[in-house]
């Protein structure tokens, strides 16, 4: 017997989806995207950094090319977390002394791992869903402004100019031309964790950049697509965030060198950013909270079990918010203050020039 097909039923509505960084918990990320989806969001733009960049890359691609995002929890089961520590061929020899192997890593080539894998794994799921460059996701080919013509928007820190960058947005100012940029560079540049992973060098109008994890500078760019006009926006934006803070009862890890004492700094600073502003009243409402527990950013051995509970979390967490939001009429602002302020602003404004042109 047939089933029927239940998504008639569901009204499609257009959002900007927002993803957070977040390491290997990036896989609750998925479960949100997907739940949304069954509810019938669409996202006509999606910003993301490190693991929220990968996540935001694959349902972009996934859109473009018309698959359901139903499949995104099967692609991106197909990445290979236990091949992210992926060192150069010439230290593979010292696995029998790893501290060694990370430190002849961090001092000339600036990274443990080369991240080749990762690279690889999003040049070849990418390719097969018709997408290389950041022009084979221009949502409207037709704009002049780079960020109304891109559909996908990734976030790194330059930290040769101290500064945010945000691919392909800010690539027309270093004199590269964005369409051309290819996707997975600027997602392998926005999961660069420092000393981790070896940084992506980028030249331009100002030299050599080297680019490393978006969310040193930006881990959840909820405020990516607002508008500054003051105008409502045309649909509001969507955020996922993964930030919790189970890391206050992690037990503790001994520092015994400097090697150690650096993995260690680099780990604290980032869990740093990634639990920053969690309750920020401004955006809780337009935010979903996977908060997934019970395993860290750079657990990179997940377990099958362990990435299907991570799965179940962000899928649940955003069941909870659509509940929550059926209509989408609140939490789901955008332009900062929220539609309704937004609108309140625009109309008190007009008041005062009617008040003033008396």
């Amino acid at each position: 017997m047939a089933v029927e097909d239940q998504s008639a039923d569901v009204p499609t509505r257009s959002a900007d989806l927002v993803l957070e960084g977040g390491g290997v918990k990036g896989i609750a990320l998925v479960g949100a995207a997907v739940a949304l989806d069954e509810a019938g969001w669409r996202f006509e733009r999606i910003a993301g950094s490190s693991a929220g960049a990968i996540v935001g890359s694959v349902i972009a691609a996934m859109q473009r090319a018309g698959e359901p995002l139903t499949r995104a929890d099967e692609i991106m089961r197909t990445l290979d977390y236990s091949q992210m520590e992926d060192r150069r061929a010439g230290l593979r020899w010292l696995g029998w002394a790893p501290r060694v192997a990370d430190a002849w890593g961090i001092l000339f080539r600036l990274g443990m791992y080369e991240g080749a894998y990762l690279t690889d794994w999003l040049r070849g799921v990418l390719g097969d869903l018709g997408v290389r460059t950041f022009a084979d996701l221009a949502r409207d080919p037709s704009a002049v402004d780079v960020r109304d013509r891109s559909h996908l928007v990734v976030s790194t820190s330059d930290l040769s100019r101290q500064r945010l960058l945000r691919i392909p947005w800010d690539l027309p100012e270093y004199g590269v031309d964005p369409d051309a940029f290819p996707v997975a560079v600027a997602v392998r540049a926005s999961a660069g964790i420092p000393f981790l992973f070896e940084p992506v060098r980028l030249d331009g109008r100002y030299g050599e950049s080297t680019l490393a994890d978006g969310s040193l500078l930006e881990t959840y760019p909820v405020a990516a697509f607002d508008r500054q006009d003051g105008e409502p926006p045309r649909w509001p934006s969507i955020g996922v965030r993964l930030s919790s803070r189970a890391s206050e009862r992690a037990p503790a890890v001994p520092v015994t060198g400097p090697v150690s004492m650096l993995r260690s700094l680099i780990y604290t600073t980032v869990d740093s950013t990634q639990i920053r502003h969690v309750d920020d009243p401004r955006d809780a409402e337009r935010t979903i909270f996977a908060r997934p527990r019970g395993v860290g950013w750079t657990d990179f051995d997940l377990t099958p079990e362990q990435q299907q509970s991570l799965f179940d979390d962000g899928h649940a967490a955003a069941q909870r918010w659509i509940a929550k939001h059926p209509d989408g009429s609140r939490g789901v602002r955008g332009d900062g203050g929220g539609w309704r302020r937004s609108r309140g602003r625009l109309r008190r404004r007009c008041a005062a020039g009617r008040t003033r042109a008396r």
